[in-house]
């Protein structure tokens, strides 16, 4: 060993691992991750188990039941992808788009813009219909779309988080099915804090974030595909381009595919699975509709509170506001950037500015999950006043 030594140099560590690790307490009321709850941090501490152990696959058959319950789907193959919501983006798009495959692409926001994005890169010829941030598309204008680009595949963000704005889904799934077309819609702002019926709503391809109302750690990301979904994956001529995100492979993990036995297809984050098992028993045990009542109802707080403070929203119209992200607009002289760092600085306190189109224009406050109280909205509210007082000095 010591003759080794001799021969092999390695480089010193750096300092800053020397150290013990610090992580300060903050208030995130930005658009996400959201505070965990206590039952979740818990679960993160719980003992590491084999990826295919059969206790950890009863802990994965507790998450798919309560994914089929935020979605309110009998899908049986839902799941939860090891990765962020970007991750269940990519997966809905790359399993469910061939080369030259139709898709439009509903964009009022960034979500839109980067669902556009990931299609063109699975081949897709997109079609986009536009419209401003926080304003939101009616049947009309689906129906227009479908008509003229006779699309495989429509994207529609639910819970637009760059503008708070809100996309109603009813009557869509109907009138894609209509034309021959699937319906895949992103709800990683919206899931438990906005009504969603997946079945319902003829929704084909449905995900979701761990990190926003059901308070888990980013990382896993709820995803549901319907049977004519699956439909036409199992039809492909091609190949799903990423293995990682393959549904065919995927579904035999979580065993959604009826096989005697599941295949090692990765190893599976096994502490943030633990933690997502715990958000949506929260999930379960508060009740999905009073889930939704509490969010609408602390989000009106919020909504007349900044309106008492002479603010203005985004969003004229509250029926298509998002409960879990509010945006407000950033006043005349006001500096949105000084306002986002006093609230850190005086309060440890989170809120963000825009983002894509949005960016410099509003502040997006985030109520979501755990941090979802009445308390909350008030410390909000008096950090946001300060800030802008100080602001305009």
């Amino acid at each position: 060993m010591s003759q080794l030594k001799s021969l092999i140099r390695v480089s010193k560590p750096a300092e800053r691992l020397l150290k013990p690790l610090h992580v300060p307490h903050k208030l995130l009321m930005g658009p996400g991750p959201s505070n965990a709850p206590p039952r979740v941090l818990a679960a993160l501490a719980m003992p590491l188990l084999g990826h295919l152990h059969p206790e950890f696959c009863e802990i994965m058959d507790d998450v798919k039941a309560g994914i089929q319950y935020a979605f309110q789907t009998c899908n049986p193959v839902t799941l939860a992808i090891s990765g962020t919501g970007h991750a269940a983006m990519e997966a809905a798009l790359c399993n469910a788009v061939e080369p030259n495959d139709v898709v439009v692409i509903a964009q009022n926001g960034i979500w839109g813009q980067r669902a556009a994005d990931m299609a063109l890169r699975n081949g897709a010829n997109v079609k986009t219909i536009v419209k401003p941030p926080g304003e939101v598309f009616n049947l009309h204008e689906f129906a227009q779309a479908l008509e003229v680009h006779k699309p495989k595949l429509m994207f529609v963000c639910h819970g637009e988080s760059s503008s708070g704005s809100l996309q109603p889904l009813e009557g869509i799934g109907e009138l894609c099915h209509r034309h021959g077309c699937l319906l895949l819609v992103d709800t990683v702002a919206s899931l438990g804090g906005a009504p969603v019926f997946t079945d319902k709503m003829e929704i084909d391809i449905i995900y979701s974030g761990s990190q926003k109302v059901l308070g888990a750690p980013p990382g896993t990301a709820p995803i549901s595909f319907s049977p004519r979904a699956m439909e036409k994956l199992k039809k492909r001529t091609t190949k799903v381009r990423s293995y990682y995100f393959d549904m065919n492979e995927l579904s035999n993990y979580w065993a959604c595919d009826g096989a005697e036995a599941r295949r090692y297809h990765h190893t599976g984050p096994i502490s943030s699975v633990y933690a997502l098992r715990e958000g949506l028993a929260g999930l379960a045990e508060e009740g999905l509709a009073e889930c939704w009542d509490r969010h609408q109802r602390l989000a009106e707080t919020l909504w007349q509170g900044l309106e008492n403070m002479g603010l203005k929203l985004l969003i004229a119209d509250k029926s298509v506001r998002l409960p879990t992200v509010t945006a407000v607009k950033v006043p005349t002289g006001v500096q949105w950037k000084q306002v986002v760092d006093y609230c850190m600085e005086e309060y440890k306190l989170e809120i963000a500015g825009g983002l894509g189109p949005t960016a410099g224009k509003i502040w997006r406050i985030g109520l979501m999950g755990y941090n979802a109280t009445e308390h909350n909205i008030q410390l909000v509210l008096k950090a946001l006043r300060e800030g802008i007082d100080k602001s305009k000095l």
